[in-house]
């Protein structure tokens, strides 16, 4: 057995205090970077320098590897060496107004672009009414008018003269030119018209309709003339306005005229006020409430909206290319939206109406995103997919996305999109969408893989002292002494389970930081040491071990039965892992075999009540694969087995016990008792070979506090499988119980060497007749499974 006992150097790997070359923290400069993630970091750096059309990237990893610090980080870097991207503005469109212009100009511009038009616009509506109240404009406006009404009286009279041959004249009104019956070359008064016969009526009538053919020209001659002055006046006013406007647009021009866009469009403005210059020629101030009310467009306040500009994105007070973090990617905040108003109970909405999304602010630079939180709003992902394919924002209703029949809406002209779209989330997420989403494998090409652990070498460990200064100093922190960084390291490792890794889940790290500081502030003291680092995490371990506390209660009171001393034959002690939420801990069970001349096999209570996983029900097959190639190679096995874990009532799964439960199944064969003091985990194949597991710490402290309650013998200990070795980072007082004989830790390779251990009986390998020695367990076995054959021959 000594050959298998481990040695208390053996259980754990301690940050060697001399090799840190320092006193405290305050000597170390801060950390740059991340710790040991070098492949991640490659990956993410690759993706952000190249360019091409696809290369986004997901961050895949647990929470707290430092994906999110990391990612914004080294965005941060790059976006430095990037251009700051222009502003975007959102226009009238005067040719297709259902479709506001998206507009780009340089960083900056976008702001005094808008205050330019629209302080324009406010000087204009000053200044046109006061060029059309001016006396130029009413001279010239009355030389017109008195033509016109020259014209008119000529046309008129002409009109009179074809009229009074058919007993008619012509007489101006509010409805316009009206015909009046003549009696006696005077025109008829009402009461004399009432007093007309049937047949006189309708010889007038009979001349009025005569008249209006005969008088059909002259009449298109005066509408004419009344089209005439309208235009006459319209281009009086545009003559007028002209020189106003066009003064003030060209200054603009001067200023921004080197973009085709905006210049084109401040043309169209130009254009767009001459043909509306009535708008502009009476002050607002001089238009009563209800006449403003049911004025038409033209003469409405609204009709001045056209002329604003929507300053969608201004990056004047960018540094660097802009770095996005979208906490709640709804299918609004990505893509942007378009606002209604309530105006008198009807929703009405214009291009100023329209506000940017996270893409439209990312634009030029990097958005990120956090993978579950895109997925499960309705509609974003699918939107943020269609935005990187067709490399434009177009920004949508959803109620359309929906299918819903809505009022009209806008259609703004779509922004062409340049951004590196940065995805976290975990593995699994990540390989779901590679394996059901063609689109994602060709729009997210690279993969970012943050690991759980790293090596524990001395570079990292001097870097994780680093990154303790950095939060320190980050923090305010007090300073931690290299005690303190010490076992910090070696709760890293602990985290990672492995002697030779360090974990690279940095939260719970800082978490222990941040209750060491506060521990040293209560006791006032000016630095943290190893005390208070070990007194926060065995503080965060009690904060979550009520269950863990109830159950070894349970035991010690007996409610739960288990032995730790003596032997039992069929009876052993298994290791299982149980976890509430951040603690994970140990509980030993006894499992029971028992074995009855019958059918051959296994019987799995646990997955006859379907209280067992497919991995555990695995183990146990397993079992059937050992026991029929070791001991059924001549003759079947005739032999029934019943497994059982005892005061089980949740599931099982995982075949970490099917070793254990191979050792009570040989002890129930062979009639021979096991050792109650020592528990046993590890996995077996159908050779016999012990495999590595998981949770070994925990498997062995919670067998060892369970002894400690009943009382340590110095018997007493835990079998592991040799792989596991490197896997331990026992806490102090289970070391120097090993030290001190009071408790021992096995490990072993074979299931012949385990048995051996737990028996004190030999297992026996077979001589040079193919026969293994009676007094080893083989050899009781072989001899039980004849005598069961033999009674089955001769029944």
């Amino acid at each position: 057995m000594d050959q298998f006992r481990l040695k208390p150097e053996a259980l754990t790997s301690p940050c060697r205090i001399e090799d840190l070359g320092f006193e405290t923290t305050a000597e170390l400069e801060a950390l740059k970077g991340i710790i040991g993630q070098d492949r991640a970091v490659e990956a993410l750096e690759f993706a952000l320098k190249i360019k091409k059309k696809g290369y986004n990237v997901f961050i895949a990893g647990l929470s707290g590897t430092g994906r999110n610090s990391y990612a914004h980080s080294i965005t941060e870097k790059f976006a430095k060496d990037m251009e700051i991207p222009n502003d975007w503005i959102y226009v009238f469109n005067f040719k297709n107004p259902d479709i506001p212009k998206a507009l780009s100009m340089e960083t900056g511009l976008g702001l005094q672009f808008k205050k330019d038009i629209e302080g324009m616009i406010e000087i204009l509506k000053k200044e046109i009414p006061i060029a059309f109240n001016g006396r130029e404009y009413e001279t010239k406006k009355n030389e017109i008018l008195r033509t016109f009404q020259q014209k008119n009286q000529e046309i008129v009279g002409e009109l009179n003269n074809t009229a009074q041959n058919s007993g008619f004249l012509f007489k101006e009104s509010e409805q316009g030119l009206i015909t009046v019956p003549l009696k006696d070359d005077r025109p008829m008064t009402q009461e004399e018209y009432n007093n007309l016969s049937v047949e006189e009526m309708e010889e007038i009538r009979h001349r009025s309709n005569q008249l209006s053919l005969e008088t059909l020209e002259i009449l298109n001659k005066l509408r004419g003339l009344e089209e005439q002055l309208r235009d006459a006046v319209k281009r009086l006013d545009k003559k007028i306005a002209y020189d106003i406007i066009n003064y003030h647009i060209n200054k603009l021009t001067q200023r921004y005229g080197h973009r085709r866009e905006l210049r084109e469009f401040m043309n169209e403005v130009e254009e767009d006020i001459l043909e509306n210059i009535e708008a502009f020629k009476k002050e607002k101030e001089q238009k009563e409430p209800e006449e403003l009310l049911m004025m038409p467009l033209q003469f409405n306040e609204n009709f001045f909206n056209r002329y604003k500009v929507n300053l969608l994105i201004n990056n004047a007070a960018l540094r660097h290319a802009p770095i996005i973090n979208e906490t709640n990617p709804t299918f609004s905040n990505l893509l942007g939206t378009i606002e209604y108003k309530n105006e008198m109970g009807i929703l009405k909405t214009d291009f100023m109406e329209i506000k940017p999304g996270s893409l439209h602010r990312a634009n030029g630079g990097f958005l990120i995103i956090q993978a579950k939180e895109i997925l499960s709003q309705p509609h974003a992902w699918e939107t943020l997919k269609r935005t990187l394919k067709t490399g434009e924002i177009n920004i949508e209703s959803l109620n359309k996305q929906m299918g819903y029949v809505v009022t009209s809406s806008l259609k703004p002209q779509p922004i062409p999109i340049d951004v590196k779209v940065i995805i976290i989330g975990d593995a699994s997420i990540y390989h779901l969408l590679f394996s059901m989403d063609e689109d994602f494998k060709k729009l997210f090409k690279i993969m970012a893989d943050f690991d759980v652990e790293m090596e524990k070498n001395q570079e990292n460990v001097m870097k994780m002292a680093k990154f303790i200064a950095a939060h320190c100093r980050e923090v305010g922190l007090k300073d931690f002494d290299k005690t303190a960084v010490a076992r910090i390291i070696e709760y890293s490792s602990r985290l990672a389970d492995h002697q030779n890794k360090l974990s690279s889940r940095f939260n719970q790290i800082v978490e222990v930081l941040y209750e060491a500081d506060t521990w040293a502030q209560l006791e006032g003291v000016d630095q943290v040491t190893k005390q208070h680092v070990e007194k926060a995490i065995q503080k965060k371990i009690h904060r979550n071990s009520k269950y863990e506390e109830k159950l070894n209660e349970m035991f010690e009171e007996g409610t739960l039965l288990i032995d730790v001393v003596g032997e039992k034959i069929g009876q052993i002690n298994g290791l299982a892992v149980m976890g509430t939420g951040e603690h994970s801990f140990g509980k030993p069970s006894r499992i029971t075999v028992s074995t009855y001349q019958g059918k051959a096999g296994i019987i799995n209570i646990e997955r006859e009540v379907k209280k067992s996983g497919s991995l555990h029900d695995k183990g146990v097959l397993i079992l059937s694969g050992y026991l029929g190639c070791k001991y059924a190679q001549e003759k079947p096995m005739s032999l029934s087995v019943s497994v059982s874990f005892e005061q089980n009532y949740s599931m099982i799964d995982g075949d970490s016990a099917s070793s254990t439960e191979l050792y009570a199944i040989l002890s129930s064969i062979a009639q021979v008792p096991i050792k109650q003091n020592i528990a046993v985990t590890g996995s077996v194949n159908q050779k016999g070979e012990i495999q590595p597991i998981g949770g070994v710490n925990e498997k062995i402290e919670g067998f060892f506090d369970i002894c400690k309650r009943k009382g340590l013998t110095g018997e007493q200990g835990v079998m592991i499988p040799k792989q596991n070795i490197k896997n331990l980072m026992l806490k102090e007082e289970v070391i120097k119980a090993v030290k001190e004989s009071k408790f021992h830790i096995y490990a072993i390779g074979h299931v012949e060497e385990g048995i051996e251990i737990l028996t004190g009986i030999p297992a026996g390998e077979k001589n040079h007749k193919g026969e293994y020695p009676k007094e080893t367990i083989n050899g009781l076995i072989t001899s039980k499974l004849k005598n069961l054959i033999n009674e089955e021959e001769e029944k």
